[in-house]
């Protein structure tokens, strides 16, 4: 299965070169990490953090997504990333595993790691091998350019949750640990998410506040509980709660929000924002 571009020339940049330049202004810009990070190379298996970052059009949330991914470059690319993301679009499963094939940008086609995949949905309660969730979501499409960028040795692991409550979360925490211990691969996680959505700029750092709160205490199960509560429109809950619980099945218990912003500072417009923020499971 090829799986074709459905946000280049919209989210980002769809000639090769202007993609790499704006990725190049992503990490240079005033709220990007500052440089552009060298590429280092990583031996082993335990690879050591994750990452949580943003996924909407490059010129609102890229220079916030530069902060994860400096700190992946910075400690070398893994064998696989394992890329979670919401489901936008409503196609597909409860939790979609896009199996087999490559995924195509501009930068070049991306492989997906049947294997890994394969053993995750073995492990797996509720996730089944699925495309049509993966057609025109966007949400892990914009974050491979980022990678592409530093390297094409690697391949990817895209799933998409559908469902982002409690119990699937843990369910694929779990069958991801099991699936990894079962082959021994080197893997990251890459937690795809926005944060609040159209509420006023001073409402969005309030209630984004207390998600962030949450992720950095890596305490997924109050994230769970002040999403629902407070309604706050965060769509990535559930890759987020499963990157808190597997990270700590992997003695990656400590967490750091390397930044945050909303469209509301990119645009100027402070009366319907979206918050996106950065940060790494270690």
């Amino acid at each position: 299965m090829l799986r074709q571009p459905a946000v280049a020339g919209a989210f980002y940049p769809e000639n090769p070169e202007i993609l790499k330049k704006t990725i190049e202004d992503c990490f240079l810009g005033d709220s990007g990490v500052g440089e552009i990070p060298k590429l280092n190379t990583f031996d082993g298996i335990d690879y050591p953090i994750n990452i949580m970052v943003p996924h909407a059009g490059y010129q609102y949330s890229g220079a916030i997504a530069s902060h994860g991914y400096c700190n992946l470059v910075q400690n070398g690319f893994p064998e696989v990333f394992i890329i979670l993301s919401p489901n936008h679009t409503g196609y597909g499963s409860e939790v979609s595993v896009f199996n087999e094939g490559e995924w195509i940008t501009p930068l070049g086609n991306v492989k997906v790691d049947d294997e890994f995949a394969n053993e995750i949905i073995s492990h797996s309660d509720i996730a089944t091998a699925d495309f049509t969730a993966h057609l025109y979501e966007h949400s892990i499409e914009v974050q491979l350019p980022f990678l592409q960028y530093f390297s094409n040795d690697f391949s990817i692991v895209p799933i998409t949750m559908g469902s982002q409550t409690f119990s699937a979360s843990s369910d694929l925490a779990k069958a991801i640990f099991e699936a990894s211990e079962e082959l021994k691969k080197s893997y990251a996680v890459i937690a795809s998410t926005d944060l609040s959505h159209f509420n006023n700029q001073e409402k969005a750092n309030t209630v984004d506040g207390y998600v962030l709160e949450d992720i950095e205490d890596m305490n997924e199960f109050k994230l769970f509980e002040e999403v629902i509560q407070y309604n706050i429109t965060m769509c990535g809950y559930g890759p987020v709660m499963t990157a808190i619980s597997l990270s700590k099945m992997t003695d990656k218990n400590d967490c750091e929000i390397l930044a945050y912003g909303t469209s509301g500072d990119v645009t100027g417009d402070l009366s319907s924002v979206v918050g996106y923020a950065s940060g790494i499971f270690k």
